[in-house]
């Protein structure tokens, strides 16, 4: 074990979050980052909190290819109004009566995962409200399979990782709902299997598209926003 990964481990013991034990050590949070996601992996327990539902936003296989011997389905295919956006929401058992859920917004076409949500604890009538929430702007939810769920975040967080992009220093907090996904994902990322941007108001668009520019040279398209 490395000597960083060590001092990682005892910052966390002390309930450090990701971003203070990368202030604390003097390091960028993507260097932290992966090292909380192998010790929460290491120390994870066989019996994770009962799962309650996981959730993901309808039209999420907009541009995405996956073997369907899988059997995952779309109950929205060809309806998205925001292709390449997922959201995914995971509730799981908290005391008798009581939920913890995580949400995640995904850029699954270039950036992986750009918000995260929780962990919450609320009880049934707040789940049913925070899930109306969390896909208000979706034509739909569908309940899908953690393994799914799994593909969607970690994949896609693996994919922009490819592209030169962080992963959200806040994924190792809410990684005990999802569950580790193994091996790679079986999902080809990108629309079509292209990155292809679709900017949003807190992106350095230009920094984005000057990252894939460098990576992948003119193989990949974006959205051009009108600055009127």
């Amino acid at each position: 074990m490395t000597e960083l990964k060590i001092q990682v481990r005892e910052l966390r013991i002390q309930g450090k979050s990701p971003k203070e034990i990368a202030r604390a050590l003097g390091v960028k949070p993507s260097v932290v980052a992966p090292l909380v996601r192998e010790i929460a992996a290491e120390t994870a327990t066989t019996a994770e909190p009962e799962l309650i539902g996981c959730w993901i936003s309808t039209g999420w296989s907009a541009g995405l290819s996956f073997d369907p011997a899988h059997g995952w389905h779309d109950e929205g295919a060809g309806q998205s109004v925001m292709p390449g956006w997922v959201s995914v929401l995971v509730a799981r058992r908290h005391g008798r009566d009581r939920a913890s859920i995580a949400g995640f917004l995904a850029d699954v076409h270039c950036l992986g995962v750009k918000f995260t949500h929780g962990p919450e604890v609320m009880d049934e009538v707040q789940l049913r409200s925070a899930r109306d929430f969390v896909f208000s702007d979706y034509p739909g939810y569908q309940e899908a399979p953690i393994e799914l769920a799994r593909q969607l975040v970690w994949g896609s967080t693996a994919y922009a990782e490819s592209l030169g992009f962080e992963a959200h220093t806040d994924l190792p907090e809410l990684a005990g709902h999802l569950g580790a996904l193994e091996g790679p994902s079986v999902i080809t990322f990108g629309r079509d299997g292209r990155p292809f941007y679709t900017p949003s108001p807190q992106d350095d668009a230009d920094k984005v598209v000057r990252r894939l520019r460098s990576r992948v040279g003119d193989d990949f398209g974006y959205v051009v926003l009108d600055a009127g």
